[in-house]
């Protein structure tokens, strides 16, 4: 019998989180210089923050180059974050590698075809409620909510909740 997606949350140490779909709703503004604009949801940086603060590692790998997406996470307390990865299961074994990830210690979060390789590689993989069908067919938990409207928070809420580290008495600073 398949496990509960819940049962892997008291195992989780690892977050590997998409940025274009997961972290954003996928649309980019394009401005008159070319520059692509993106907008994330702040109830997920203070999750992301919270997370980093009790001490679970949040990793970003995108092929998204934008580095405004960097500053804004750097700023969250994120130090993997791998921008412009077209393989992203290069990144993921340099993680792996790096910090010697278990599979079942490790959550991804994607929603389309290139988080494929590595969602099948993760303990739990998970995605947005408006996820590609083929990333919605190979995740264990599809989130209530859209990309880029709190699927990163209901997660990571999730997870901290069933490690006993989410109580609502947090001093974290996200903005």
């Amino acid at each position: 019998m398949e496990k509960s997606y819940k049962q892997y949350l008291a195992q989780i140490s690892t977050l590997i989180f998409d940025v274009d779909g997961v972290l954003t709703n996928g649309m980019v503004t394009v401005m008159p210089d070319g520059q692509l604009v993106r907008q994330m949801n702040i109830k997920d940086g203070y999750a992301l923050k919270t997370a980093v603060d009790c001490g679970l590692r949040i990793c970003i790998i995108s092929g998204g180059k934008n580095e405004g997406v960097r500053t804004r996470l750097k700023n969250l307390g994120i130090q993997d974050i791998y921008l412009g990865a077209h393989d992203k299961i290069e990144q993921y074994h340099e993680l792996s590698d790096m910090y010697g990830l278990q599979t079942e210690n490790v959550l991804y979060m994607g929603d389309d075809i290139p988080d494929v390789p590595v969602m099948k590689l993760v303990g739990l993989p998970c995605c947005p409620n408006d996820a590609a069908p083929e990333i919605q067919q190979i995740s264990k938990y599809i989130s209530n909510k859209n990309g880029g409207e709190g699927c990163v928070r209901d997660i990571i809420e999730q997870v901290l909740r069933v490690q006993g580290k989410w109580d609502g008495n947090f001093d974290a600073k996200y903005d």
